[in-house]
């Protein structure tokens, strides 16, 4: 009973047993150009999702730099998953992304992660075909033999692809942070709201509290050796 009431989500990185997760953010749904977005005319376009690609350009890919910089100075692993598909024909999908309509070929341009926040060297990238990546990638495998067991996710979108992730991870065990502005959704109403709605599953911080928290543990003083003899 005593150990359960000290047991709290409020935990600060270690950074051996942490990995940052970007979620979704790909050429298909972060890039004005990219498929989810095709054939609708300019007026729509500005109307249904101008306030999210000013937020998102403006503010939210600079923290996502910003979270990535830091955590590969840290030389904490930073890992990203797209929607794309394992085939050409997309057969492999969810059944509900086939009825939504996502269709994300295998090796397509629409699946590959934004340019400003470029993969880089043997970073992992998981292909994904259902809201959550807990469910059509092995990444919880591949968690558990990286040994990480604390979780921070940023990405699109807050209401659906990154609270799905939060919610199965918890439920697997992981500890999670979210960066709460370094997600997205279409409205700020919606983002707000799904904040609010998963709050009692994660702990929630700023970019620039998770940075401060990880240059803390840069700096902080190391364990002194004993000498010899």
């Amino acid at each position: 009973m005593g150990t359960e009431m000290s047991l709290t989500r409020n935990v600060p990185v270690v950074p051996e047993q942490s990995a940052l997760l970007f979620i979704d953010v790909q050429n298909f749904s972060a890039h004005r150009d990219g498929a989810e977005f095709a054939g609708l005319p300019k007026d729509d376009f500005a109307a249904k999702y101008g306030w999210f690609f000013g937020e998102l350009e403006a503010r939210v890919i600079p923290n996502m730099q910003a979270l990535q910089a830091a955590f590969r100075k840290a030389h904490i692993e930073v890992m990203y998953t797209t929607i794309e598909s394992l085939t050409a024909d997309g057969r492999d999908r969810s059944l509900d992304y086939k009825i939504t309509g996502f269709h994300v070929p295998k090796g397509s341009w629409d699946g590959k992660v934004i340019d400003q926040i470029a993969v880089q060297g043997d970073e992992i990238v998981l292909p994904k075909t259902s809201s959550s990546v807990f469910i059509s990638t092995n990444i919880d495998y591949i968690l558990r033999n990286l040994g990480v067991k604390q979780l921070v996710l940023a990405g699109l979108v807050t209401d659906q692809c990154v609270e799905g992730a939060i919610r199965d991870a918890c439920d697997l065990g992981y500890l999670v942070t979210q960066v709460t502005d370094a997600c997205l959704t279409y409205t700020r109403e919606r983002h707000d709201s799904s904040l609010r709605a998963i709050k009692g599953y994660c702990r929630q911080v700023t970019t620039r509290e998770l940075i401060a928290e990880i240059q803390g543990l840069e700096h902080a003083p190391k364990p002194l050796t004993p000498s010899a003899g």
